[in-house]
């Protein structure tokens, strides 16, 4: 099947981790696009965005019941959603999450989800990257990797939703750029050498690829790894 870029339409979608980093970015960026945006979030006093086309309601993220009314007429779902890391008991917030969100989908007839998690799920792809990366950072986060990885399975044992899984690489808190987007199906965007390009991305970028993703089957039912061009 070729892959088609389709016209810009105005969309209703909603957000899931719209209080967060990300999501607020995301908010703003769709609503300004023209979209209409439901925002489920567990505390609504959170998310002091006021727009005619935002409606900011009430949800439990870990219950289908509580996400199919919300995602009843809605053509597509974002979720912005992150967990800390966890030494002690792990993290289970991704997959718990996501089968919540995929049930609660197929109920209320909505097939599109695009997800984030993060460059080096897989255990094994981070031997690439940097001595600081691959023997600090990544340990200190496997916790939050791991329950990605998890998350990114189920995802791609789901055969009746159209789901994207976009995996950035650390996160700046910064709005959208022009910048041209790198990408890869991987768990890294490599060089010609293939080294890992750059380390972090702003968030506000990330939201922006997120949105373009409405508008494109190229990514349907696959994970790509994203950065910016001269990071």
């Amino acid at each position: 099947m070729e892959s088609s870029v389709f016209p810009s339409v105005k969309m209703k979608i909603a957000v899931l981790g719209a209080t967060g980093q990300t999501g607020q970015y995301l908010v703003n960026q769709a609503l300004q696009q023209g979209h209409s945006v439901t925002a489920i979030v567990r505390n609504p006093g959170k998310l002091t965005v006021q727009h005619e086309k935002l409606k900011v309601v009430e949800g439990n993220i870990f219950s289908e019941d509580s996400l199919k009314p919300h995602f009843q007429g809605q053509d597509a779902v974002i979720s912005c959603l992150g967990f800390p890391a966890s030494f002690l008991s792990g993290v289970t917030g991704y997959t718990l999450s996501m089968r919540a969100a995929v049930n609660a989908m197929r109920e209320a007839k909505v097939n599109r989800i695009i997800t984030m998690t993060s460059w080096y799920t897989d255990p094994n792809s981070g031997t690439q990257s940097s001595y600081l990366i691959r023997f600090l950072l990544l340990p200190m986060i496997r916790s939050v990797l791991s329950n990605m990885f998890e998350m990114e399975h189920f995802l791609k044992k789901t055969q009746d939703v159209n789901w994207t899984i976009v995996r950035p690489p650390g996160l700046k808190n910064l709005p959208a750029t022009g910048k041209e987007f790198l990408t890869h199906e991987g768990y890294f965007v490599p060089d010609s050498n293939g080294l890992p390009v750059g380390s972090a991305v702003g968030r506000g970028d990330v939201a922006r690829f997120m949105l373009f993703l409405l508008n494109t089957d190229v990514w349907f039912n696959k994970a790509v790894a994203i950065t910016t061009k001269n990071e």
